[in-house]
C-alpha cells in the first residue's frame, strides 16, 4: 500500500472533494484506484474562519512502482509502514514460575494481556477490586463522602486511567508501533472503531469500565490468574535476585520475574521496595488547581463560528507560561465536557483531578493549571516528594471543611488574594462538594505566585480564560509520580534482577497510552529472559 500523508480539504468538504484531491496527488484514473482506507484525520483551527481537515491516507492502486516513479519530490507519497504487532517471543509451555504483575492499570493490563498473548500464562495481583465493583466504591466517594481506601479513583482494575477523560494519544517515541497495537486491542475490547484514526482519540470511563471487563477475561481464556483485593506487603530478595512476593493474606508467591505497574499513588509499596533495598530516586512532578470554565467559552475561542461542528467536538487547549520566579506553569489532563474529581485515596485528604465521558457533553471545561517542582523543593530523601504532597493533601482537606469537599476560588478573587463569597456564572463540578475560601494558603508561595502570573497571559491565549467568575478548586497533586524506580536497558531494576518497574509509578509513562505501550516493552523484556 502507499501512504499519502498532510492532505488538507476544508472542514466541510464532500466526499468527492476527498476523492479528487487524492487522484491528483497520485497523478491516476479512478479506475487505478483500489482501496481507501483513512489512516488519521486531524484538523488545523490555527485559522479559526478556515479550519482544515488533514489527512493521513493508506491506498491501493494499479502499478503502485509506476506511481511512486513519477511523484515529484515533497508530494508525501511513500510505502506504508508494516505497523501489524510482532511478538518476541512465544512460550513453548507455560514456565515451572509464572511471571507477575502487580497491578491492572493501563500498564500493567497491557504487561499481562502481552504474556498471555505469548502464552507466559502471568498471574496478576490487584490490591483493589473488579472495576464494576470498584466504581461503586467510587461514586461513594463522590455522592455520601465514604472513602474506601483499597477501592478508589486510584486503586482497583483499570488504574487511575479508568476514571479520566481517556485520551489514546501521547508524545512518546514509538518506531515500533506499539500505540497501534493499543488502540486495535481497545476495538477488538468494543471501544469504538473511529480512535483508530482521530488524531486526539479518547473514550471516557463508562466505556472503559466494560471494555476492561473484556480483556480481563480475554486474559483468563489465554491462561492468565487474577487476585483481586490482594495487596503484595513485601517482596522477597535474595542477593540481588527476587524470589517471591507476599501477599497480604500471608500468601508466599515464588516468582523470579515481577512486573511492578502499580501507578503514581501507591505510596505504601513505594515505602516497602525502599526498605527492600530496591533503588527508588526522587523526581520531579507538578502540584496545582483545577480550573472550570464554560466549554461553549473554550470552544469559541478555538473555533469561532464552527463551534459545535460534529467533527471537531469539544475543544481542548494546552498552555504553558514560564514566570518570572522561574517556575513554569502548564495546563495538565485538560478534560472537554467534563467534571473535576474526588481522587483521593488516603483518609483526611483532598487531592482533585478530571474526568469525561465519552460523549464529552457536561457544561464545562476543566483542567490542571499546574507548576512543575523538583526534588530541590522538597529536600529529605527519595520518599520526600510522598510527604510534600500529603502535607498539601492533608491542608486542602481542612480548608475545604474537613468533609472530603475541595476548597475554591473564583479566578477573578485568587488574583485579587481575597476569599471568595458565592458562585457565578460557573458552578463548580466536583463532588461531594467544593467550599470556598481563599487559596492562597493552598500551595507554596512560589506556585501561588507562578499561577497568579500565568492566568493572564493564557487569558490572550484564550480569551475569557481568566475571566472573574472561572472556578479554581484545589488541589491537583498526583500529576505523576513522585519517585523513579531506576531501571536498565533490560527494564529491569538497576540493583534487583527480575524486578521490572513499569508505567506511571515507576516514573516511566504519563497517561493511558504511554503507560500502556511501556507495559509492551516491559512484557517483551520478561518474555526474552524466560527459559522454558
Amino acid at each position: 500500500m502507499l501512504r499519502i500523508t498532510d492532505l488538507q480539504l476544508p472542514l466541510d468538504h464532500s466526499e468527492s472533494a476527498l476523492h479528487q484531491e487524492l487522484l491528483a496527488r497520485l497523478g491516476i484514473a479512478a479506475h487505478q484506484l483500489r482501496v481507501v482506507h483513512v489512516f488519521r484525520r486531524a484538523f488545523d483551527a490555527r485559522k479559526k474562519n478556515a479550519i482544515q481537515l488533514v489527512y493521513t491516507l493508506d491506498v491501493e492502486v494499479d502499478d503502485e512502482a509506476a506511481v511512486l516513479a513519477r511523484v515529484r519530490p515533497g508530494s508525501k507519497i511513500a510505502h506504508s509502514p508494516d505497523t501489524t504487532y510482532q511478538f518476541v517471543a512465544r512460550a513453548p509451555r507455560p514456565p515451572a514460575l509464572r511471571p507477575v504483575v502487580i497491578g491492572f492499570g493501563p500498564c500493567g493490563l497491557f504487561a499481562a494481556l502481552i504474556l498471555a498473548q505469548s502464552g507466559f500464562c502471568p498471574l496478576i495481583i490487584e490490591r483493589g477490586k473488579p472495576v464494576r465493583e470498584r466504581t461503586k466504591d467510587t461514586f461513594g466517594l463522590w455522592r455520601k463522602r465514604e472513602l474506601h481506601p483499597e477501592s478508589n479513583v486510584q486503586f482497583g482494575e483499570g488504574g487511575a486511567g479508568t476514571f479520566s477523560d481517556g485520551k489514546l494519544w501521547t508524545q512518546v517515541s514509538d518506531p515500533k508501533h506499539y500505540g497501534r497495537k493499543v488502540l486495535e486491542e481497545f476495538v477488538k475490547a468494543d471501544a469504538p472503531p473511529e480512535i483508530l484514526y482521530v488524531s486526539k482519540p479518547h473514550i471516557g470511563t463508562f466505556r472503559l469500565v466494560k471494555m476492561i471487563e473484556i480483556m480481563r477475561e480475554n486474559i483468563i481464556a489465554l491462561g492468565g490468574e487474577f487476585r483481586f483485593e490482594q495487596k503484595v506487603e513485601d517482596i522477597e530478595i535474595d542477593h540481588g535476585q527476587v524470589r517471591a512476593v507476599l501477599l497480604s493474606t500471608g500468601e508466599r508467591i515464588a516468582a523470579d520475574h515481577v512486573v511492578l505497574a502499580v501507578g503514581h499513588s501507591a505510596r505504601d509499596t513505594f515505602q516497602m521496595l525502599h526498605r527492600a533495598g530496591v533503588y527508588v530516586e526522587a523526581k520531579p512532578f507538578s502540584v496545582g488547581f483545577r480550573i472550570e470554565h464554560p466549554q461553549s467559552l473554550i470552544d469559541r475561542a478555538r473555533f469561532g463560528a464552527s463551534a459545535g461542528h460534529p467533527i471537531l467536538g469539544a475543544a481542548d487547549y494546552k498552555l504553558v507560561h514560564h514566570a518570572k520566579n522561574g517556575r513554569s506553569v502548564y495546563s495538565f489532563c485538560m478534560c472537554p465536557g467534563g467534571t473535576v474529581i474526588a481522587a483521593t485515596s488516603e483518609a483526611g485528604r483532598v487531592v482533585t483531578n478530571g474526568m469525561s465521558q465519552y460523549s464529552r457533553n457536561e457544561r464545562n471545561a476543566n483542567a490542571g493549571i499546574v507548576v512543575g517542582i523538583t526534588p530541590a523543593d522538597y529536600p529529605g530523601g527519595p520518599l520526600a516528594g510522598i510527604d510534600f504532597q500529603r502535607e498539601l493533601e492533608s491542608r486542602a482537606f481542612v480548608l475545604g471543611g474537613g468533609n472530603y469537599n475541595a476548597p475554591g476560588q473564583l479566578v477573578g478573587d485568587f488574583l485579587a488574594a481575597r476569599a471568595s463569597a458565592g458562585f457565578g456564572a460557573v458552578l463548580p463540578s466536583y463532588q461531594p462538594g467544593v467550599t470556598l475560601c481563599d487559596l492562597g494558603s493552598a500551595l507554596p508561595e512560589y506556585a501561588i505566585s507562578a499561577i497568579r502570573e500565568a492566568l493572564p497571559a493564557f487569558d490572550r491565549q484564550i480569551r475569557g480564560f481568566a475571566m472573574e467568575e472561572a472556578v479554581l478548586t484545589g488541589v491537583e497533586t498526583r500529576t505523576s509520580s513522585p519517585v523513579r524506580i531506576r531501571r536498565g536497558e533490560d527494564f529491569q531494576s538497576m540493583n534487583t534482577r527480575g524486578l521490572y518497574p513499569a508505567g506511571e509509578g515507576a516514573g516511566y509513562a504519563g497517561g493511558i497510552m504511554s503507560a500502556a505501550i511501556d507495559g509492551i516493552r516491559v512484557a517483551e523484556s520478561v518474555a526474552l529472559s524466560i527459559h522454558c
